[in-house]
């Protein structure tokens, strides 16, 4: 329990204590905590300089037991009334502040983790056959992505152009993208890196990865499918990935962990996953202010240790800012599908929203809201904010 007048229920109390960077008028960003309503300046309230950086990443780089100990510092600070003329004076109403990336991106690997949304893919495009390839259940499928297009929460997308062609078409043509797609996903922060060589065992998940964001991977449906194959996605994602503002650290996760699904068949040695780092996230999916769509992340097949063990296990090196995500986030019923190409099945059956439109793919002027939270200690809720994202015209 904090001093503060935080509302017991707030998903961002001391139990929480997330991460970010903001601003307040001509200052230079920096780093802060946000306490319910609030952002508390780290810098100041730490008397540490290296939260004066405008981004996570000096921070990050000094490892977990830095992590662990600063956030016990921050906790005595808000937790122990002595400290009131301390914090006080390092905090600003969320309201006043300007929230900014939170950390410089190294490099950005998307992964394909939940089964459901693979089986529905697979089941749109490859009706006669098995829904997921024959690879899928052996190891975490994933793709190198575009960093330079990791883009801070709020930030306009505009519809992109390119070639499309549809299985009719005699031939491709170029313009905006007819079937702009959201993927609601889950990010990873890679806090500590790796040297080049030294694979990350999945035991050590909670050594390298300092903290957790929500990922709105903006994707164009009808690039992706005329230029995929054979080396899989380009334009189609690389235009825009938007993250959170706020990396909710690991340690205010401890009670949301839960056991992954069954897996079939036993995955090799490597993946082996004795360490519970399945997630239980509730996460809701917004179109213009309506929820269309709750996907459960405890349903992923691959958990952030697994993905993690597998993207370096090759021997690649992973260094601080360096992210990946979990892919699409999808559940088992039809309300729980974490894209629009799923939830209007390829754009076959569109879904209405409450204004009586209805959608198969986004429009321009659509406002697009990602949110979760995960449980804490002592029935309390862990918040992530949300991620957020409008859809401009296209260009030219």
């Amino acid at each position: 329990m904090t001093w503060l007048d935080v509302a017991p229920d707030s998903p961002f109390g001391v139990a929480n204590l997330p991460y970010g960077v903001f601003s307040v008028g001509d200052a230079a960003p920096r780093v802060g905590v946000r306490i319910g309503d609030r952002v508390l300046d780290l810098a100041t309230a730490l008397n540490d300089r290296v939260f004066a950086a405008p981004a996570l990443n000096p921070f990050m780089a000094q490892g977990p037991a830095a992590w662990a100990s600063t956030r016990d510092r921050i906790t005595e600070l808000l937790v122990d009334e002595r400290h009131r003329g301390v914090v006080e004076p390092a905090l600003t109403p969320l309201a006043d502040a300007r929230l900014h990336l939170p950390f410089e991106v190294g490099d950005y690997v998307d992964f394909y983790a939940s089964e459901h949304h693979a089986s529905n893919v697979g089941r749109m495009f490859r009706p006669n056959s098995d829904p997921l390839t024959p690879n899928w259940k052996h190891l975490p499928i994933g793709y190198h992505g575009r960093s330079g297009t990791i883009l801070p929460s709020g930030t306009p997308i505009t519809r992109p152009n390119g070639q499309r062609k549809a299985p009719d078409d005699a031939a491709p043509t170029f313009g905006p993208s007819r079937r702009l797609d959201i993927e609601a996903e889950v990010g990873f922060v890679v806090g500590a890196g790796s040297p080049l060589g030294s694979p990350v065992p999945v035991g050590e998940f909670a050594q390298h990865v300092f903290g957790v964001c929500l990922v709105n991977d903006w994707s164009s449906r009808d690039l992706q499918a005329w230029e995929y194959v054979p080396l899989g996605p380009f334009l189609g994602k690389s235009f825009g990935t938007s993250v959170s503002p706020w990396i909710v650290p690991l340690a205010a996760l401890e009670h949301a962990r839960v056991a992954p699904p069954p897996r079939d068949p036993e995955p090799l040695p490597y993946l082996a996953d004795d360490g519970d780092w399945g997630l239980d996230l509730a996460i809701e999916v917004r179109l213009n202010g309506h929820l269309v769509s709750r996907p459960p992340f405890r349903e992923m097949y691959w958990t952030p240790a697994q993905m993690l063990a597998h993207m370096t296990v090759n021997g690649a090196s992973t260094r601080t800012g360096d992210l990946y995500a979990s892919g699409t986030v999808s559940g088992p019923e039809p309300d729980q599908r974490g894209s629009l190409i799923e939830l209007s099945w390829g754009g076959k059956e569109p879904f209405a929203l409450p204004d009586g439109t209805t959608r198969g793919f986004l429009e321009d002027g659509d406002e697009v809201a990602i949110s979760a939270t995960a449980p804490g200690p002592n029935g309390a809720r862990i918040g992530f904010g949300e991620v957020t994202g409008r859809i401009e015209p296209a260009a030219g």
